[in-house]
């Protein structure tokens, strides 16, 4: 078994692996996903199992996280063998969370059964929309009416369930995503997740918006979309963790936590990511490529990084702002090496004038106001 004597910053102790398949893929859709090819199905699994064997040893985890794709579409067998390996491979601490992202049509009973019987318990289900015309904009297969008996299905062997919901779909009001948001409210999640929809280059959407044949929903009117959402969930005993990302008291994503601490994980998989003592990795996004590299032995990683101390701490300071913990000044020190303030390349002063953040001299957060926009607050103090 591997030593977890490292600081979680260093060694990992979260595991995530990748599975690209999709019945359909969404044309919002930007992720390593694989449509049309399920005789990829069984070759797939084997080249990730061997890619987990090359830790050599087992490695124990507090969180595990498969992601794709849609890993629910594998076949029951098929999603046993994976789990078996992973078992093996990534044990779980018995406090540990394991979570699997799934579609509302994807989860049979059969597949839940596989799920539950090794170690699954949190599902993060892509609801995305309660809507028909938002389904049908983000090219989901499912409908408003295969939510509601996935998650009765779902809760029968696993409790802990996370919807995962889009706003600024063309063609939607705020009032259609209110009634999103009070639909999922409505059926108790631990866990909600709010995305704006990004137009992600190359995309069909990204195509469609181009030629004019949809057209992006304003800023202003995304803007109160998320204001509302902030609003709605907090006052339904949702806590804002992240900029994205609501939950009920102690049913936070570990995953989530710790890739917004910037902490070490392992990533397997088509497109995966991992942070290991100080490096980052990334495989080929192509499922064929992934297969025939693995079983040649190329291996998948596609780059590697290895950065600077400096550079390092720069990229610690701008991903746990986005928490809404934010930073505390003691705790950067310590993992960086670095003061908070010497590295701030923007002038703060001014950013706590327009309350986009706030400052109490221990800690460091965005505002409310500052959530909304995040992204470039997080440039202009990180890297100038």
């Amino acid at each position: 078994m591997q030593d977890l004597s490292s600081p979680p910053w260093v060694w990992p102790r979260a595991a995530y692996l990748h599975v690209p398949f999709c019945a359909h893929r969404c044309g919002y859709c930007d992720f390593a996903v694989t449509a049309g090819q399920d005789h990829l199905f069984e070759p797939y699994v084997d080249a990730l199992i061997l890619e987990l064997s090359g830790l050599n040893e087992p490695s124990l985890v507090d969180s595990i996280f498969i992601g794709g794709g849609t890993p629910t579409y594998l076949p029951p067998n098929t999603l046993k063998r994976l789990l078996q390996a992973i078992n093996h491979w990534l044990p779980l601490r018995s406090t540990g969370e394991f979570s699997v992202e799934a579609t509302p049509e994807s989860v049979a009973d059969g597949t839940i059964g596989v799920l539950a019987d090794h170690g699954v318990n949190r599902v993060s289900l892509g609801v995305q929309s309660f809507q028909k015309e938002s389904l049908q904009q983000l090219d989901r297969i499912h409908g408003p009416q295969h939510v509601i008996p996935a998650i009765e299905r779902l809760r029968r062997r696993i409790a802990n369930v996370s919807l995962d919901l889009i706003f600024g779909v063309p063609n939607q009001s705020l009032a259609d995503w209110e009634a999103d948001l009070d639909n999922a409210i409505s059926l108790s999640p631990e866990h909600i997740s709010t995305y704006g929809l990004t137009y992600e280059k190359g995309t069909p959407m990204w195509k469609r918006r181009e030629k004019g044949l949809i057209i992006a929903v304003p800023e202003e009117a995304e803007l109160d979309m998320y204001l509302a959402s902030m609003d709605r969930l907090s006052a339904s005993g949702f806590q804002q963790y992240e900029i994205s990302n609501f939950a009920k008291p102690d049913r936070r994503c570990r995953h989530n936590e710790v890739y917004w601490a910037n902490d070490a994980y392992f990533g397997f998989g088509v497109g995966a990511a991992r942070y290991v003592q100080g490096k980052r990795e990334l495989n080929c996004r192509n499922t064929s490529d992934y297969i025939r590299r693995i079983n040649d032995g190329t291996g998948a990683i596609l780059q590697s990084e290895s950065l600077s101390a400096e550079e390092s701490a720069r990229e610690t300071l701008a991903i746990q702002l986005r928490r809404t913990d934010g930073i505390y000044r003691e705790q950067f020190l310590e993992r960086t090496g670095f003061a908070y303030d010497a590295l701030v390349m923007s002038r703060p002063e001014v950013l706590l004038a327009e309350k986009l953040i706030a400052d109490d001299g221990r800690r460091v957060s965005l505002t409310r106001k500052g959530c909304c926009v995040g992204d470039a607050i997080v440039s202009r103090l990180a890297f100038g």
